[in-house]
């Protein structure tokens, strides 16, 4: 039920988009990323907003490296052509253990289909993380991120800026939506519908 409108404000989403990319061109700060690479746990929560970009703002394919925390290293390439799910948490955020179970469950309805789900853990050592996955069923992996290396990366193309964090890459490994907060499972679901499908906000 909620779909509907969240659809039809994609057009004036797309707007928006580009007005706050030209402002963080401007700014160059992302809380988030200043936290994590401070090394502070102060958390950053998020407002619950959901932006669609269209193509146009999309920009470059993402460039990123990290590692699992199984020691395996983990680099855009590995994602080429599919889509992918970034979602940044760590295991004592409230809202990611929240959205948790979607997440697992929606990894599960999308794997089969050439959906790629990544972990971006911005505070835990690997027992933790393991524990968190028993926990909610998550059988995707996590890149350890505690030095903040992978989310200032990613703030060369839009910041992550909360945690929980929840950013969808096209089939060309760009950025196509960014959820700040607690991921909506229905809104998540058709987010990455349409990145398979191709759809953008300005034709769909």
């Amino acid at each position: 039920m909620k779909l509907l409108p969240f659809r039809r404000r994609r057009a004036a989403a797309a707007v928006a988009v580009l007005a706050s990319l030209l402002l963080y061109g401007c700014t160059g700060t992302d809380p988030l990323a200043e936290a994590v690479n401070a090394g502070t746990s102060n958390y950053v929560a998020g407002d619950g907003s959901v932006t669609e970009y269209a193509s146009a703002a999309r920009g470059g394919t993402v460039k990123l490296t990290g590692k699992l925390f199984d020691g395996t290293t983990v680099t855009d390439t590995d994602w080429a052509g599919k889509v992918t799910v970034l979602n940044v948490w760590y295991a004592a955020c409230a809202p990611c253990r929240a959205e948790a179970p979607d997440l697992a469950a929606l990894h599960a309805d999308f794997g089969p289909q050439d959906v790629q789900f990544y972990g971006i853990n911005t505070r835990d050592e690997a027992p933790t993380s393991d524990a968190f996955g028993r926990t909610f069923g998550i059988k995707y992996p996590s890149i350890q991120d505690r030095d903040g290396k992978v989310l200032l990366s990613l703030t060369e193309y839009v910041p992550p800026q909360a945690v929980p964090t929840t950013l969808v890459l096209d089939k060309q490994g760009r950025v196509a939506a960014r959820i700040l907060g607690i991921a909506e499972k229905s809104t998540l679901k058709a987010i990455i519908t349409d990145a398979l499908d191709g759809q953008t906000p300005d034709n769909s």
